[in-house]
């Protein structure tokens, strides 16, 4: 049977972003920028790479910056081009999307990361799809989507991001029940959301990045509440394991949590050391700041 290829992918976008606030009283978490581009272009330009060609933005209310973003600025186009600033210019194009390339659905109740999937149901239609969550940045000379698109085209099935995490980490995350463990591709036979340390079947923590047969909406379509009395991506997932089609996929790359400060920070910090313009100033700075530190200890 040949395996159809992932062309579309879900961008769930509407939540709050309460732990940004104030910042995010005024502007849709996702726009707040890693260094000189917001989160979600990070997630836009790995899904691109990726090959898809198809966005679907899950929005609520609030994020119509989030849909001005990617919309052309004719004023600003024609400032750059008097002023000859031909290079920012181009990075400005870059954030275009065609006419018809994103489309938009609002997720009108906060159920959770499987109701924001099930939303986009109509859109998807009876195709794989990918789901990419703009919170998790994953630093990687392979795009990390573009890893599993790669490895999906051997599988098919379900596919997730996964990585290990410290044991009494597990309770923040969806963990994978392993049945075969191939090296970057595990098996699994089911998936738990959030455990306690001592219930975890294993450390494989899944992260934001999925590749989801259409089979997946029609089991979110009968879905009840689960952990946290929200609807569970996880749950709809786990349905599949049983009959061998869920893969684990262990990406290359490193993973910043975006969706808190300290892990906003981090990112920050790493992307910034690996920008040319910008390491040798910002690395200077950084080690005056540790030699100071040091000093008052």
């Amino acid at each position: 049977m040949k395996i159809k290829k992932v062309t579309k992918a879900v961008f769930p976008v509407a939540g709050m972003g309460t732990r940004f606030l104030p910042a995010t009283k005024s502007i849709p978490k996702e726009i707040m920028t890693l260094v000189d581009r917001p989160l979600i272009q990070y997630a836009i330009d790995e899904a691109r790479a990726a090959g898809i060609k198809d966005f679907i933005f899950v929005t609520s209310r609030g994020k119509s910056a989030l849909e001005d973003y990617f919309d052309h600025s004719p004023e600003l186009e024609t400032a750059l081009k008097r002023a000859g600033k031909t290079d920012l210019l181009e990075i400005l194009k870059s954030t275009n999307m065609d006419s018809g390339a994103i489309a938009y659905v609002r997720q009108n109740r906060a159920m959770g990361l499987g109701h924001a999937v099930w939303c986009a149901r109509k859109l998807v239609g009876d195709e794989p799809f990918a789901v990419l969550l703009p919170d998790d940045v994953i630093a990687a000379e392979k795009p990390c989507l573009q890893q599993m698109v790669e490895a999906y085209a051997e599988t098919g099935g379900n596919m997730v991001a996964a990585m290990e995490v410290a044991p009494h980490r597990t309770s923040s995350y969806g963990v994978l029940d392993i049945d075969q463990d191939n090296g970057m591709i595990v098996r699994a036979k089911g998936m738990v959301e959030k455990p306690k340390p001592q219930e975890a079947p294993s450390n494989l923590a899944v992260i934001g990045r999925y590749i989801l047969s259409p089979k997946i909406m029609t089991n979110l379509n009968k879905m009840k509440q689960g952990a946290g009395g929200e609807i569970q991506l996880t749950d709809a997932i786990a349905e599949e394991a049983a009959s061998g089609k869920v893969f684990g996929y262990r990406f290359r790359g490193q993973r910043y949590d975006c969706g808190s400060k300290a892990g906003f920070l981090q990112a920050t910090v790493a992307f910034g050391l690996s920008r040319p313009d910008l390491c040798e100033e910002f690395g200077a700075y950084l080690h005056d700041m540790m030699a100071l530190q040091k000093a008052a200890q």
